[in-house]
């Protein structure tokens, strides 16, 4: 009897959709952390979700969506590139990968509350906290590093690679916040204004340079965003703020300094030492580029690159540079497999989300939605980052909500 009680409590609470809520609250607080918790929560939600009915509804706002149409057939040429494709197991893998295009983005948006975006932004900000408390214990040599973490490199929960871009788009989030939302209360803008400045300082004692070009990028978005797109004030605020950000890190964080000079030193010597970090992207970028311009269109497959660029290296004679499974730019990398039939689908989402934030009534949707898309363009050139799981749940989430239109569901 008590059993068939809180069964009835359970089912009930499913059929209003709060058991959805809690675990997409859970996923946002997870996503910066786990990787294992936070495919924990989508595998529960995609089974819910596949066994919860109500087909015809689902598909009917799946189908009105062309930013969902445009994911899907992103998704489903990879599985299309497997007919060409030598390496059928490493296509497998790439197809694997790109699983939360077809499916994981759909079920986000069919079940994503208008009602909960707050606890969303709330959960995962406050998971941002908490790598960030870690981060600075492991940094002022507090606690020992764990995972992935080094004293001259605080990240332990993810590579540097993934968390300054997380980084910097949770500084964003909080930065709207203080200088936008006309609303915020005076405790709200005391907490937001310093963990603003905390969470900044913590991008430039990190090492990942493509999260800080993100970071700076982001400044200058926000600036255009903060001027209502005035130009002129918001090319004279950037021409300010950017440089005095830049040469402030250089000057106090030794690790940006490090890494600064680092890529200027790599460019400067590329003729006779490529196989430094940033000779190698280059050597990639170029070598790719080869393989594109022999298969313009439909590319060599989803799971080629490795063997193409393989061969193209060799007879480049550089075949002692490392044979990489992907070329580090995320344009490069959907060109050489897919073509630029591939690489107009991938834009094509982007052009969506963009066209879809300019139509929405809400300011904080209508920033942050255009935002979203933007870092990402800008990021991708320096990795493939739909790819990574921390990045391509960061930027799968938040699509999921950002471009819905709650009006009509």
């Amino acid at each position: 009897m008590v059993f068939k009680f809180y069964f009835d409590i359970l089912l009930e609470k499913f059929k209003s959709g709060i058991i959805y809520q809690y675990l997409l609250i859970a996923l946002a607080f997870l996503l910066p952390l786990t990787v294992f918790g936070a495919n924990l929560v989508i595998v529960i939600i995609v089974i819910l979700w596949l066994f919860s009915g109500n087909y015809k509804a689902k598909y009917y706002e799946i189908m009105s969506s062309r930013l969902l149409i445009a994911s899907i057939i992103f998704f489903g040429l990879h599985l299309v590139g497997l007919i060409w494709t030598e390496d059928i197991d490493w296509g497998l893998h790439i197809v694997h990968k790109m699983w939360y295009f077809l499916l994981l983005l759909p079920v986000l948006h069919t079940i994503v509350s208008k009602k909960y975006i707050k606890y969303y932004l709330t959960a995962f900000l406050l998971s941002i906290t908490i790598t960030e408390i870690f981060s600075y214990l492991i940094w002022f040599e507090v606690i020992k590093p764990f995972k992935n973490a080094f004293v001259h490199n605080p990240t332990p929960f993810m590579s540097h690679v993934s968390y300054n871009p997380i980084l910097t788009f949770a500084i964003y989030l909080v930065i709207h916040e203080v200088f936008l939302n006309k609303n915020l209360d005076k405790v709200k803008f005391f907490l937001y204004s310093l963990f603003a400045i905390t969470m900044t300082f913590n991008m430039f004692i990190t090492g990942g340079r493509a999260g800080q070009v993100m970071f700076f990028s982001m400044i200058g978005i926000l600036i255009f965003q903060f001027f209502n797109s005035e130009k002129v004030k918001s090319l004279l605020a950037i021409l300010v703020i950017l440089p005095a950000i830049f040469f402030s890190a250089y000057h106090t964080s030794d690790l940006f300094n490090k890494r600064v000079n680092q890529v200027i030193e790599n460019i400067q010597v590329y003729e006779t030492n490529n196989m430094t970090d940033v000779g190698k992207r280059i050597t990639f970028a170029l070598n790719s580029w080869e393989i594109i311009t022999n298969n313009p269109i439909i590319g060599v497959g989803t799971g080629d690159f490795p063997i193409e660029y393989k061969k193209i290296s060799i007879l480049n004679k550089n075949s002692e540079f490392p044979s990489p499974t992907n070329p580090h730019n995320m344009y490069t990398l959907v060109l050489v497999q897919l073509g630029f039939v591939g690489l107009i689908s991938m834009l094509s989402i982007f052009y969506y989300q963009i066209k879809l934030s300019r139509q929405s009534s809400n300011p904080f949707i209508r920033d942050v939605g255009i935002t979203l898309p933007l870092l990402f363009l800008v990021i991708m050139f320096s990795d493939s980052y739909l790819l990574g799981h921390y990045t391509t749940l960061l930027y799968v989430f938040f699509s999921s909500f950002l471009y819905k239109n709650f009006e009509k569901y």
